[in-house]
């Protein structure tokens, strides 16, 4: 009965020191900062309304931070971004190298080389996009240049709702078309 007794607290000890040591080395494989992220490379996400597919998203790898205080979604190689119109058909296309989607906040900030394009061959040019989602609204305090088939406009600071279908630009410059003027006489 002793060396049964013996033989069961050898087990048990061997046990506990073998999951240590198997915890030591999972914690040299995986860090404790790798535990609160999930990556994901070759993605696309697909955000619908009414079983309509609205925005399409794709790019080389994502990054979802699962943190209490900031949970955000990280594009740190770029993304691509198609929006569609009730009908299916892709009304602008999005880029940009570098993206962060803050959960807390609802808010999406695009950065480096960002541009917008419409199917009615306008494109916006940014260094910086922010997106709040709640409040529906596109905004940007830096340099943008934006190009329609006519015209070529240059400001510091762009404000659109997130259609891009009613839009402001700050500090404006540019060559813009006037069909006609009227002078007062």
């Amino acid at each position: 009965m002793n060396g049964l007794r013996t033989l069961s607290i050898l087990a048990t000890l061997f046990l506990l020191v073998a999951c240590r040591n198997e915890l030591a080395e999972i914690a040299l494989v995986v860090g404790p900062d790798d535990v609160e992220k999930e990556v994901i490379n070759d993605f696309q996400m697909l955000y619908s309304d009414s079983a309509n597919v609205r925005v399409r998203l794709r790019g080389p790898s994502l990054v979802r931070y699962i943190d209490d205080k900031d949970p955000r979604i990280e594009f740190p190689d770029g993304v691509n971004v198609e929006f569609f119109s009730p009908s299916k058909r892709v009304t602008s296309r999005l880029t940009a190298r570098y993206g962060i989607r803050h959960e807390s906040d609802g808010k999406v900030i695009l950065r480096d080389s960002v541009v917008w394009e419409s199917v009615d061959r306008e494109t916006l040019e940014s260094e910086e996009l922010i997106w709040d989602e709640e409040e529906g609204r596109v905004y940007t305090n830096k340099f943008v240049t934006i190009r329609r088939p006519d015209e070529i406009v240059w400001g510091y600071g762009f404000e659109s709702d997130q259609d891009f279908t009613r839009s402001r630009i700050r500090a404006i410059e540019g060559k813009i078309k006037v069909d006609k003027l009227n002078h007062p006489k």
